[in-house]
């Protein structure tokens, strides 16, 4: 069983997850922003970006894990 060596990472494959997950990020710090008990708008502003940004990341690992799963099930199919 001999495995191509196919490049998956492309310029445009990066931007793409780039751009979904900045807006993911922009998503959560808007929602997470009304959940921060504190009246300081520099506080809310940091624990909401902070606690956007964890988020994001495991976006981002999600987002990899499923265009993995997604083409592996295409080259099954094939």
């Amino acid at each position: 069983m001999e495995q191509s060596e196919q490049k998956h990472t492309t310029p445009v494959s990066l931007l793409v997850d780039a751009i979904l997950v900045i807006l993911f990020f922009v998503f959560m710090f808007g929602v997470l922003q009304k959940h921060v008990p504190s009246n300081d708008p520099h506080m809310i502003k940091l624990w909401g970006a902070l606690a956007a940004a964890c988020m994001s990341g495991v976006f981002w690992l999600a987002w990899q894990m499923f265009k993995q799963v997604f083409r592996a099930q295409r080259a099954a199919k094939k």
